[in-house]
């Protein structure tokens, strides 16, 4: 049954309402876990500011988890979302920026910025965005035909391309020998560590309009899965629609990539899930994206600073044990 303008909206209203309160629940959580650990009401008190006498715990939570806990909702929002639009794109559940080479060309491009001696900021995003882009242009310029793009030949491309930068990154490695390689090869395994409110305000500036956009191209999302020659009788500039969401999504995850290093799978894991929850209706599921990456990013973050009994493991170590064994099914799914 059509749903109509009144219902949609209902659905999109109180998944929204849902989804804001388990991103609430899991960024109070995040708060509360530390080298000193927290208790929940202290948090809730010192966010409150019904408890101004103590100052140490007060500090550790504005200063350190609470940037720690927006940069890791942002990146899950955009790694989720990025995800998402590229398996609509695709139409093939196993697409997502980390497969797909977008994240490994990004972090080429960081890691050249950091062996040049580049600032985080703007040096560093400005050669990892390159690095996304190039990368987008090859994966683009292998796969597009005369006169269609052909999306089995981007995912194929995409994969070479991702393992090629995957070389890339190891010939880089082996090259560093000073203090750098320690601080790479953390970085590339997703460090939320070095969070700062200059930096999320600046990449949440950066990532807003995108995520408009692609709201405002939701419904169009939903007429392109059901086929391209459908979708340009129906007025849809098929060729436009589909670059503008590659670029969108590339520039969306090179910002991430050069704040945090690479985060894999989670642009398989919540689209997936949310899609198996909510349907394939994209103007229910990019607000579902936004809020649930971004409370699954902070659950990951959190665990990867609990597991350990000393210090912590970088959040990417997480959510690939938790992405790859969900590739793995689909993948079985996908060849039957």
């Amino acid at each position: 049954m059509k749903a109509t303008p009144r219902s949609l909206t209902k659905r999109m209203l109180a998944v929204s309402v849902a989804l804001t309160g388990v991103l609430c629940v899991a960024m109070l959580l995040g708060l509360s876990v530390g080298s000193s650990g927290s208790s929940l009401s202290t948090v809730v008190s010192i966010l409150t500011g019904s408890n101004p006498t103590d100052s140490m715990a007060s500090s550790i939570i504005w200063q350190i988890r609470l940037p720690r806990v927006f940069l890791a909702a942002l990146v899950g929002a955009t790694l989720s979302l990025g995800g998402l639009v590229f398996q609509a794109l695709l139409r093939n559940p196993l697409a997502e920026p980390y497969i797909l080479g977008i994240s490994g060309g990004s972090a080429v491009g960081a890691i050249i910025g950091i062996l040049a001696g580049l600032s985080r900021f703007p040096g560093v995003s400005l050669t990892s965005f390159a690095g996304s882009m190039i990368t987008l242009g090859l994966i683009l310029m292998i796969s597009f035909g005369q006169t269609l793009i052909k999306k089995e030949s981007i995912l194929l491309s995409g994969v070479m391309i991702n393992s090629f930068c995957s070389a890339a990154i190891m010939f880089l490695i082996s090259m560093t020998q000073d203090s750098r390689l320690h601080n790479i090869m953390f970085w590339l395994m997703g460090d939320l560590s070095m969070a700062d409110m200059h930096q999320i305000a600046i990449l949440a500036a950066c990532l807003l309009p995108c995520f408009v956009l692609i709201f405002w191209l939701s419904h169009t999302m939903n007429i392109l899965l059901m086929g391209k020659e459908l979708a340009q009788t129906m007025g849809v500039n098929v060729k436009l629609v589909t670059l503008a969401l590659l670029a969108t999504t590339s520039f969306m995850v090179s910002a991430t990539v050069s704040s945090c290093g690479l985060l894999g799978f989670v642009g398989l894991v919540m689209p997936h899930l949310l899609r198996l929850l909510l349907g394939p209706d994209h103007r229910v599921l990019v607000p579902a994206c936004l809020l649930g990456g971004g409370a699954y990013m902070v659950f990951c973050d959190l665990l990867a600073r609990a597991i350990p009994e000393q210090g912590e493991m970088p959040a990417g170590v997480i959510t690939a044990m938790i992405g790859a064994p969900l590739f793995i099914i689909l993948l079985k799914k996908t060849k039957r």
